[in-house]
Parts: C-alpha cells; sequence; structure tokens
C-alpha cells in the first residue's frame, strides 16, 4: 500500500469513528484503534488532528466532486443532468448520507471556522451555475429573477441536507428527490 492509499484508509478510519461517536469521539487515539495502526504511525501520516480531520473532509468533497464531473462528462437532456447533480450534493443514498453524517459533524465543531475549505462557496457557485446554464438552454422561466433563484435553490439543498441528517426517518432519500424535482419542474419550462 503506498503512503496515498494508506493516508485514505486512515481517512477511512476516521469516517467511522465520527459515525460511530460524533466529532468527540474522534480523538487521535481511537482513529488509530479503528485504523489498527500504531499512533506513531499516524502521526508519520498526519503531525496534527486538525491536519488529518481537514485531509478526511478534503477526501469527502474530492468524492463528491468526481461523482458530479462523471455526471458533466454524460450526454443527458439539461434538466435532468441538474437534477442529477443536486442528487449528489443531498444525501440520497448510503455513501452520500454517511459523508453528509461525517461533513455536518465536522462542521457543527468548528461553529463559524467551519467553511475553512471553501465547500459552501464552491457550492453556491455551482448552483448559480445551474441556473446559468438552464437559462442558457432556455429552460428557465423568463418571469424569474436569476440572483433569487438561485439562493433560493441553494437554500433548499441546504436545508435538505440538514434535514436529511436531523430527521433521518422523516425525509426519506425519496421525499428529498421529490422536493429537488418538484422546485427544478416549478422553475423550469418543459423540455422539448
Amino acid at each position: 500500500m503506498n503512503h496515498e492509499e494508506k493516508k485514505e484508509q486512515i481517512a477511512a478510519a476516521t469516517w467511522r469513528v465520527i459515525l460511530r461517536g460524533g466529532m468527540k469521539g474522534a480523538t487521535v487515539r481511537s482513529i488509530a484503534k479503528e485504523a489498527d495502526i500504531s499512533l506513531g504511525a499516524l502521526r508519520h501520516y498526519f503531525s496534527t488532528q486538525d491536519e488529518l480531520l481537514a485531509y478526511a473532509m478534503q477526501l469527502v468533497r474530492e468524492r463528491a466532486n468526481a461523482r458530479i464531473q462523471a455526471i458533466l462528462s454524460e450526454t443527458l437532456p439539461p434538466k435532468t443532468m441538474v437534477r442529477r447533480v443536486l442528487f449528489e450534493i443531498v444525501p440520497l443514498n448510503e455513501d452520500t448520507r454517511a459523508e453528509m453524517d461525517v461533513w455536518l459533524a465536522y462542521v457543527f465543531s468548528l461553529g463559524r471556522k467551519a467553511d475553512s475549505l471553501g465547500v459552501q462557496q464552491e457550492i453556491y457557485s455551482g448552483i448559480r451555475k445551474m441556473i446559468e446554464y438552464l437559462d442558457h438552454r432556455r429552460l428557465l422561466r423568463e418571469d424569474l429573477d436569476k440572483e433569487l433563484t438561485a439562493e433560493t435553490l441553494y437554500s433548499l439543498v441546504d436545508g435538505l441536507a440538514m434535514h436529511a441528517f436531523l430527521e433521518p426517518r422523516r425525509l426519506t432519500k425519496e421525499r428529498t428527490a421529490a422536493v429537488l424535482t418538484s422546485y427544478l419542474d416549478s422553475i423550469c419550462i418543459e423540455e422539448a
């Protein structure tokens, strides 16, 4: 196993620890035990706990971006493409739910300093690009304010992610997908 693969293995152990015990349980000792390595070995890869946590969160971001890039490379109708990208941002399956749970535990632990990786700005920027894309393809309703529409969609995505985290039994993946699809339908005209 090479250096980067070992770091990813440790990051995966970090996610499991966070999922079981939250950020308070994510001590260097508990992560080393979960990864089945010594504290010294863990320190070889990550000199501080903050460095380890930042790496684990960056990996969540990279995985989501890779899935989104794969969708963008497909030949899909524009509205379908936007919907599928949105479905990668909110937790609709076990993998994305686990990533979101880990991400939110991390964000809550940092408070206002949470977006040191710039993810929220990246999501907002991506949503603005989706609105521009729909408008460019003449699918966005003409009577809409694009800035307000982007802000509304961003708030909807953020709220759905939060409530899927807090109330997973009520806000199922089917319900989450239906809410996003309904909003998308409300701002778009029918695709030809």
